[in-house]
């Protein structure tokens, strides 16, 4: 028998703000052709004022509880993917722990900007493989509308603020890749690449940046990077493209989307895509599909899906994970 960490729950949630294409031509030389051209992206959520990322978080966390039957103190530990967190410290985990009335376990952030979601999965993985953990609840949040350049119309039309959650549980199984749960997972990271994708500012500089992008360079690198690392997580749990389900990529262009799809062999109908109504959510981003896609029918259980992202650093990688 094989200890395995199992999905069962998951869920989401979105600021009750819908901005549309539209709203960008009022400010900017831009139009709602454009956008979808470029990005694929129709729309996007911005949280209200005196909304944060931990508030967005615990929402969608809630709803991943609900879903699977729980209480906040049936869970041992939290991670939260996010780079933008409501404070410097304490952990946006740590808030999120305190809203939901979770009064033990640990909770602590992941910062891998977009790849954040499969940095905080693989982690929560490994707490429930050495027995740290039985249960964990892996979110991603994001308020990015909040570090944005409204007068850069390269980056300002892509980014949208919103949060996903899955709750992961050690349960056993026969130890073959027919087993549901994660099955293989593969990290990466380049810090030479740093320039294309990054904030111009930050604590240790005293300087309140914005985000800042080399739109071509990000998606040299994301097509061949994502296909790769999906590639590998594949092999290490001794699969193929032909034994895959879902991808559920990191919604960041439609573009890349397609292009990852057919590197790896994949039709379009086989990817779960939310970039239309969401944009680019970040670390947020998988989790936000993942429950979309459960919640349209498309992902059941038994299903080998598959998820990939990557971000600034530049970070990336993937997690295979049967339903």
């Amino acid at each position: 028998m094989t200890l395995r960490a199992v999905v069962t729950g998951c869920g989401h949630y979105l600021p009750e703000r819908v901005v549309p294409n539209s709203e960008f031509e009022q400010s900017l030389e831009t139009s709602d052709e454009w956008i979808r051209a470029r990005s694929g992206i129709e729309r996007r959520h911005f949280a209200a004022d005196g909304e944060t990322t931990s508030d967005l978080a615990s929402k969608a966390a809630q709803n991943a509880l609900d879903d699977a039957g729980l209480n906040a103190d049936d869970i041992d530990a939290i991670i939260v993917a996010t780079s933008t967190p409501d404070l410097t410290f304490p952990s946006a985990a740590t808030m999120v722990q305190a809203k939901l009335g979770m009064t033990r376990g640990f909770a602590f952030d992941v910062q891998a900007v977009c790849a954040g979601f499969v940095f905080a999965l693989t982690n929560a993985n490994a707490l429930i493989l050495s027995g740290q953990a039985k249960r964990v609840l892996v979110i991603g949040a994001e308020t990015f509308s909040r570090i944005l350049d409204y007068t850069d119309r390269s980056t300002c039309v892509l980014f949208g603020d919103g949060a996903g959650a899955l709750i992961l549980e050690g349960q056993t199984g026969e130890g073959s890749n027919e087993d549901r749960g994660v099955l293989s997972t593969d990290l990466n990271s380049d810090g030479r690449h740093r320039d294309i994708l990054y904030v111009d500012g930050g604590v240790s500089t005293q300087t309140t940046g914005h985000l800042k992008m080399e739109g071509r360079e990000v998606f040299r690198h994301a097509v061949e990077k994502l296909a790769q690392t999906a590639s590998q997580a594949l092999e290490n749990a001794g699969l193929t493209s032909d034994d895959v389900d879902w991808v559920v990529p990191h919604q960041a262009n439609i573009r890349i989307i397609q292009g990852t799809a057919k590197k790896l062999g994949l039709p379009m109908e086989q990817v779960v895509v939310t970039v239309q109504d969401h944009g680019n959510t970040s670390a947020a981003s998988i989790p936000l599909a993942l429950s979309v896609g459960k919640e349209r029918g498309q992902i059941k259980t038994g299903d080998l899906v598959v998820t990939e992202a990557i971000g600034g650093g530049l970070a990336w990688g993937a997690v295979v994970i049967r339903w």
